[in-house]
């Protein structure tokens, strides 16, 4: 099918300027007819998120456009569109492959990002337009979990937006965030803090805004993901929460069900609590950490930050050095049994209290 002149030049106009020799792939124009807020970002979709229920007014103008199941250009283009490896990531999927590739797309000014199992994005030149294909073998569910996961967080990195490899809870209209690296149980501590009451922001990525001097968490999408493991521990069965998807182990938590609860606004971070060693004396606690350390802690634990230039580490790095000084960071060391779980959210809750923050913070 071919386009008019006019359809093609308001298709191209939605493409992007640099991206304007381009044509959409699948001879069909795309509907956007979703909106969403998710990470502050007003995203317009021509197909609904899964598992996201944070819906705009259609009227609003949208930040980032989603065009699911396009890609910018035609697949016949791909051999004389040159392309530059930029990144690669260092964790690699179960086939022993790189986790991700980045490259840098020559004509159209596009960054185009692989998965192993042929799964691939691009954004334009300007970071306000994503598109995704998928291979037959999988399905816009196990694709959102790309998308809703690295891709918004490299998205929001490449827009400026810094963001801790963290989730984020609610408490009495503040947040807390729970920083640390794979594995340390921010998603379990979160979710335990769920069912205890308390409101969910954001999982495994927390993305901060700078506001008069305060800092805010953005709030993400209404749901945790969660290792059977931890579902487990939770709940008494590993089976007690669905899957994502067919191919993926991670159970889904709905915030809004059996008691939890979504925060969908921005609120002030209040706390950092640094995901520690476990120990098998003395735990759960919580202690102190000098600001040097805590500053350190919190530039590894960025989110993305291996795909950041000179220019943005140096921009984050005072970032995280005004937020250092303006909100307490603090490390807690679970405990060696994991199922003590509730121990350390007490542990959490009074070290909190102890720290008797002025009601300035407290909106």
């Amino acid at each position: 099918m071919k386009f008019s002149p006019v359809v093609r030049n308001n298709v191209n106009r939605l493409l992007g300027d640099q991206a304007s020799s381009f044509k959409v792939s699948q001879g069909i124009l795309p509907t956007l007819a979703t909106s969403n807020l998710v990470f502050g970002l007003h995203l317009r979709s021509n197909r609904p998120l899964p598992g996201v229920v944070t819906p705009i007014a259609p009227g609003n103008s949208p930040e980032v456009e989603l065009h699911l199941g396009i890609r910018p250009y035609p697949e016949s283009e791909v051999s004389s569109t040159k392309e530059e490896l930029i990144y690669v990531s260092s964790s690699p999927s179960e086939g022993g492959d790189p986790g991700l590739s980045l490259w840098r797309v020559a004509k159209g000014g596009f960054l185009r990002v692989a998965y192993p199992d042929g799964t691939q994005f691009w954004f334009d030149d300007k970071r306000e337009t994503v598109w995704t294909t998928w291979p037959a073998t999988s399905s816009l569910e196990e694709t959102s979990t790309y998308l809703l996961g690295p891709i918004l967080g490299l998205l929001l990195r490449l827009r400026g937006i810094t963001c801790l490899h963290a989730s984020a809870v609610s408490f009495e209209g503040r947040s807390v965030a729970f920083l640390g690296s794979p594995g340390a149980g921010k998603s379990t501590t979160a979710a335990a803090f769920a069912r205890d009451g308390h409101a969910v922001l954001s999982d495994d990525i927390v993305a901060l805004v700078e506001r008069e001097g305060t800092f805010q968490v953005l709030p993400a999408y209404p749901h945790l993901c969660l290792w059977p493991d931890s579902v487990n521990m939770l709940y008494g069965s590993p089976d007690a929460l669905p899957r994502f998807c067919t191919n993926w182990e991670k159970r889904r938590l709905a915030l809004g069900e059996g008691g939890t609860r979504f925060a969908s606004r921005a609120l002030p971070l209040c706390a950092i609590y640094l995901l520690g060693n476990r120990h098998a004396d003395l735990a759960p606690r919580a202690e102190a950490v000098r600001a040097q350390a805590a500053l350190l802690s919190l530039v590894a634990e960025t989110y993305a930050n291996k795909i950041l230039d000179r220019e943005m580490r140096a921009r984050e790095f005072e970032v995280l050095s005004r937020l250092v000084n303006a909100v307490p960071v603090r490390r807690v060391c679970p405990h060696k049994d994991a199922t003590r779980l509730g121990e350390l959210c007490k542990a959490i809750r009074e070290d909190l209290d102890s720290l008797k923050l002025p009601r300035s913070a407290c909106p």
